[in-house]
């Protein structure tokens, strides 16, 4: 039969459930649930002839469930998590229908019974979104080793298709391949995770931009093994390497992005343990810290000082480019003194957290930057800024996948903060190039104006 509403409950109902085209996934559905469920608290509304309540609250639960099977019947998800979850969506059902039959049968003068079983319909469903956010933790480590390896691929294939090696070709197309199925299916999981509409629409675009984009790779390759002399072949594959390379940056902080949101809002013990684990963090004295301090460290101060005095003496404390650039510079002086023993930075942990810190500016940095570059007219320049702009993702990701490597034992740790330190000067120097270029392209603008 046709349900007919009323004007005022309509009103109650659209206040109580938001709007109808509300998101379904996971986290939305977990609140969406939290959501319809809090009007059963209300003695006027706490009636069986509430049928359209009780089926909105039915159906926010099924579109709960519903999400679950893409973890369930992913590959990547390991045995444990699997049958936690089911034994959560059992859970989930058993204490719905327990709800609702005590609902029909329960007197309004006992409605304490009523909000003890509220209480734990919204804590099974708690538990299962928090048990989907860890199964999706849990995979991490071996998400940031398939990104790291996809794009090593990517490099390798512009050799084999020079080196016109079919065999190894073949092999290693069969890795990339696997990497990318993973990548997409960790995508999707982190789409159904995400809080936020943003993280949510961003994990998509970034699963079906992976469809779309590593076949072709592939087929730049092929086509460059079939002419390696050809500039056009030549040029095609750089373009998609350094175009996969970004998609890889994107995958990377939008992961991260997620899983720090899902962390506030759930348990953050229980997320930290499925963290990929840096190494562990040790008090390093100051002769130990020397042994670090290579031929290829000693030369950043060089590097940073002479833009800092540049940036201090030549542009408006207000810049945001100025800002940014200078922050980074002292981020990186400040590494730099961790491997002389002095400064702010105590432990090798510390040294890696800030490595990130530095990193995840840079990626602001260079989002301020492209959007000055739209500014720049056609030009000479404005050619050389996005020249140098392009670099940045690419050291950026390197210097991300340099810190979160696995280390054990202290020598290994030594070699991880060179390389760090190594990355860090890397991509400072990039940054100082494409801020001195910033400077060239606003003169020039400025003296034709």
């Amino acid at each position: 039969t046709e349900k007919k509403w009323n004007n005022e409950y309509t009103s109650k109902r659209r206040n109580s459930f938001g709007s109808e085209d509300e998101s379904l996934l996971i986290g939305n559905n977990y609140k969406q649930c939290g959501t319809k469920i809090s009007p059963f608290t209300d003695r006027d509304l706490m009636t069986p002839f509430n049928i359209e309540l009780i089926e909105e609250l039915i159906y926010a639960f099924e579109k709960l469930l519903e999400k679950t099977h893409d973890f369930t019947d992913s590959a990547y998800t390991s045995h444990e998590n699997r049958e936690h979850i089911l034994f959560l969506c059992d859970r989930c059902k058993l204490e719905l229908k327990k709800c609702l039959n005590i609902l029909y049968k329960t007197e309004r003068n006992t409605r304490h019974i009523m909000d003890e079983e509220i209480d734990r319909v919204i804590g099974t469903a708690k538990n299962l979104t928090q048990q989907l956010i860890l199964s999706v933790a849990d995979q991490t480590a071996d998400l940031y080793h398939s990104l790291k390896t996809s794009v090593e691929l990517v490099n390798n294939f512009h050799l084999l298709a020079l080196n016109e090696d079919p065999t190894s070709f073949q092999e290693w197309s069969n890795k990339f391949h696997d990497c990318c199925d993973h990548i997409i299916d960790v995508c999707k999981l982190l789409q159904h995770i995400a809080f936020t509409e943003s993280l949510q629409v961003q994990s998509k675009c970034l699963a079906i931009n992976l469809r779309i984009y590593g076949p072709q790779v592939i087929l730049a390759a092929k086509i460059l093994s079939r002419y390696p002399t050809s500039v056009p072949a030549n040029e095609n594959m750089d373009a998609f390497a350094e175009m996969w390379k970004w998609l890889i940056s994107e995958i990377t902080n939008v992961a991260q992005q997620i899983l720090d949101t899902t962390g506030e809002q759930c348990d953050n013990k229980s997320i930290k343990k499925y963290k990929p684990t840096a190494a562990r963090p040790l008090s390093v004295g100051q002769e130990e810290q020397g042994k670090v301090a290579t031929a290829e460290t000693k030369d950043m101060p060089a590097e940073i000082a002479p833009f800092n005095e540049k940036w201090n003496d030549e542009v408006n404390e207000n810049n945001d480019i100025i800002k940014r650039a200078k922050n980074m510079s002292a981020m990186a002086f400040a590494m730099y003194q961790f491997t002389k023993g002095n400064g702010t930075l105590r432990t090798t942990q510390d040294l890696f957290t800030q490595a990130e810190y530095f990193a995840e500016e840079a990626n602001r940095l260079y989002k301020v930057l492209r959007q000055f570059s739209y500014q720049v007219p056609a030009s000479q320049n404005k050619k050389d800024l996005l020249n140098i702009l392009d670099r940045v993702p690419t050291f950026v990701q390197t210097l991300q996948f340099t810190v979160k490597d696995h280390t054990v034992g202290k020598d290994a740790t030594f070699v991880k903060v060179d390389h760090v330190i190594r990355e860090t000067k890397n991509l400072m120097s990039v940054i100082n190039k494409v801020v001195s270029k910033c400077f060239e392209c606003a003169t020039k603008v400025n003296d034709r104006l």
